[in-house]
Order: C-alpha cells, then sequence, then structure tokens
C-alpha cells in the first residue's frame, strides 16, 4: 500500500478500507496500516507502463461519453448545470489495429492522481498517463447483441482506474461502460477544458455519510441505462447492447453502490462488490434473487467476522445466488490496476504480484457473468480451485 494524503486518508479508508463500522453508522478509521512509498524513482521508468493483453478472442474498441443529467441536482456541487458522468465504454471490435490506440489517462488526470495519493518523485505522471492499453479508439464493432457491464470505480480514484479489467470483459464478447462520478474522484476531464476534483472528499471528511455516494451511484447508473439502451441511445454502437443482460460490478465503493443500484433498477441483473464496504441496507424484498458475489482481501477486514462488519450483516440479506470470496496476499488496491502502477515504478508490493492479481480478477468476473448474464455454468464458482489456491470460499 502507499501512503495518502491527509485527506486522502480519512476518506478512501474509512469509504473503501471498510475499518470497523455498520451500515447505519459513520465510519472509523483505525489506523492507516499503509507503507511509506519509495522517494526517489527508479532507473527502470524509462518505458510507460503497460495493461496485460485481454485474454478473450475479440479486438477491443473505445469510446467515449460525456453526459449530463438536468433533471438532477448535483449532491456536491449544487450549483452545477446538472449531474454530469464520464463513460467509457470498451467493446468487442472486428478486427485488431483498427484505429489509434485509446489514451489511459489525461496528464492532468494522472498528475492529479500522483498529488492525491501522496505518491511523490516515485511516479511520473506522464508515463502514467501513457499507460498501454489494447483497446482501439473507434474501432468497428463486431457484430452481435452483447451483455452490458457497468463498472463503478473507488473513491477518489477514476474509471481508468478499471481498464485493466474493462479490455479484458470486452475482449471476451461484453460491452463494459466504466463511470466517472462527477466531483468524486481527485480530477476528471470533461470538456471545455475543465477538470471536476474531489469536492466529495471534503465533504465526507466532514461528516457527510457514504450513503450518499452510494444512493447517488444508483440514479447515475439508472440514467446511464437510460442513455445506453432506452428508446434514443447517445451511443452510435447502441443496438451491440443486449438490454436483457446488465450486469454492474464497482470496486471499493464502487462495489458497493452496485448492491444498492440493483436495489433500485430490476433492470441489472446481477452484481459484484470487490473489496468495499456497505453502506446502505438491502430493502426487505433484498435483490428480488438477482446473483451477487464479494470478492476481497484474505485478512482481518473482509473475512468472516472481519473488521469491516456491513460483510457479515450483508450477507445474509442477500437472497439468491451468492459467493463469498477472498483472496491471500491482496490488498485494498488490488482489484484495480493499482498493483501495476505501483510495480511498474518500484513501490512497495503485496505478497500477490501484480499480474496474478489481475488475472485472478479478470477470472473471477468474467466467470461471475458468463454464468449468470449467458447462462454458461462455472466449475470455477462451485468451490476452491487448485489453479487458483489464492481464492478461498467462504459460507458464514
Amino acid at each position: 500500500m502507499v501512503k495518502l494524503t491527509r485527506t486522502a486518508t480519512a476518506v478512501t479508508l474509512a469509504l473503501s478500507l471498510a475499518a470497523p463500522l455498520t451500515i447505519a453508522g459513520n465510519a472509523s478509521a483505525a489506523g492507516t496500516g499503509q507503507d511509506t512509498i519509495a522517494q526517489t524513482a527508479p532507473a527502470s521508468v524509462a518505458e510507460y507502463p503497460r495493461l496485460p493483453r485481454p485474454t478473450g478472442k475479440f479486438a477491443v474498441g473505445s469510446n467515449t461519453l460525456h453526459l449530463v443529467d438536468q433533471s438532477r441536482t448535483d449532491p456536491w456541487v449544487p450549483t452545477a448545470e446538472g449531474r454530469e458522468l464520464m463513460v467509457t465504454l470498451h467493446y468487442p471490435a472486428a478486427r485488431s489495429g483498427d484505429g489509434r490506440h485509446a489514451r489511459y489517462a489525461t496528464a492532468e488526470e494522472a498528475r492529479l492522481l500522483v498529488e492525491g495519493y501522496g505518491f511523490g518523485p516515485a511516479v511520473l505522471p506522464e508515463k502514467l498517463s501513457g499507460m498501454r492499453t489494447h483497446s482501439r479508439v473507434g474501432a468497428r464493432p463486431a457484430p452481435g447483441h452483447f451483455p452490458l457491464v457497468v463498472l463503478s470505480p473507488g473513491f477518489s480514484v477514476s474509471r481508468y482506474t478499471q481498464t485493466a479489467l474493462a479490455e479484458d470483459l470486452a475482449s471476451r464478447g461484453y460491452v463494459t461502460a466504466s463511470v466517472d462520478h462527477a466531483y468524486e474522484s481527485f480530477g476528471v476531464a470533461v470538456p471545455g477544458n475543465r477538470m471536476l476534483t474531489c469536492v466529495a472528499c471534503e465533504a465526507l471528511e466532514g461528516g457527510t455519510h457514504g450513503s450518499v455516494v452510494t444512493s447517488t451511484r444508483a440514479k447515475d447508473v439508472s440514467y446511464l441505462l437510460d442513455a445506453l439502451t432506452g428508446p434514443s441511445p447517445v451511443w452510435r454502437n447502441a443496438e451491440m447492447i443486449d438490454s436483457k443482460r446488465i450486469g454492474m460490478a464497482g470496486h471499493s465503493i464502487g462495489g458497493a453502490s452496485a448492491a444498492t443500484s440493483m436495489a433500485a433498477d430490476r433492470r441489472i441483473d446481477a452484481g459484484i462488490n470487490m473489496d468495499g464496504a456497505f453502506w446502505e441496507p438491502l430493502p426487505a424484498e433484498g435483490l428480488r434473487g438477482r446473483p451477487f458475489m464479494m470478492l476481497g482481501t484474505d485478512d482481518d477486514v473482509h473475512r468472516p467476522g472481519g473488521q469491516d462488519t456491513t460483510w457479515d450483516t450483508m450477507w445474509p440479506t442477500l437472497d439468491g445466488w451468492k459467493r463469498w470470496l477472498t483472496v491471500a496476499g491482496s490488498d485494498h488496491m488490488s482489484f484495480s490496476d493499482a498493483p501495476l502502477i505501483t510495480e511498474h515504478f518500484g513501490l512497495p508490493q503485496t505478497p500477490l504480484p501484480a499480474k496474478r492479481a489481475v488475472k485472478l480478477t479478470r477470472t473471477y468476473v468474467a466467470a461471475f457473468f458468463d454464468q449468470h448474464l449467458r447462462g454458461r455454468p462455472q466449475p470455477l464458482l462451485k468451490g476452491p480451485s487448485d489453479a487458483n489456491p489464492e481464492v478461498k470460499f467462504h459460507s458464514p
């Protein structure tokens, strides 16, 4: 783990690392438990970091959308002209080499991430923004109709931190929509040379409850589904989407938002929470039998009886197919692109190697959606696997 700035520590730990809390109460962080990063850049940073190659049969295309829901007031900046979303769509493409490589992040977005997380000079923003991706902007879509998976990032980080997962799902035959929720990240670029910074970080540090984030993101997702699958879709390739097969996964509070979004919107058929504390209980009817998976760290936080009591509280209220999995050697950021970044720039690593962390996340997320959006039974989800000894199954 890396050492965060004061605001990032207070907010990210409370919302994302799930120090002891209850669903109804305010969070309290019991200490960071973090290592101090190296303060000098290693000599090997001349090359740009590179995302692992996607594992599916399709090439991957990419488009970016800017959406504004003018029917709502933004909870963080009420004077804004509606609720803004930046969305990156990754999709199965007809052929490789079609179009230019998609950019990982803008230089300013990368700079704000580096500054917000207190990386110091070890991480070079210009190298981070140039992370090598495997998707092509505007590539011709592959023929067919594909399930849609919405991806919601952790608090204070942007949608691009889930690019390795998004590209892999697209290569396997999914359309993915990675969402930046306005004013909830260190920095997201929007049209008009504007940068939306983390107003919500200060609000939550000042005592605003985390449920404001999850309930707001649930409305964001419903608006996004209307925009992508409604009668007048905003994306030119929207005909690719099979609106009868929709899933959602998220990291940290984005994972908690998956449960809240499913409770609010019946169009979402299946959901995954990757290492996030839950901030809202489910309604009395639960998820109406829809499947849900919790995938987290195998430590004293997200094992049964761990510090994050919300997983124990949520488990019996999940009323459909469900799994509680933990990954040995992982930390909170192992379920994002962060391990690839920290490894490249010579920062302290967890016992779980970066590429292995990405592979396990890709493998279990894809298996879950293959089973529940495509109806393809996955033996991998039945119990422990010799091929993946790090992954532990829990049935409290």
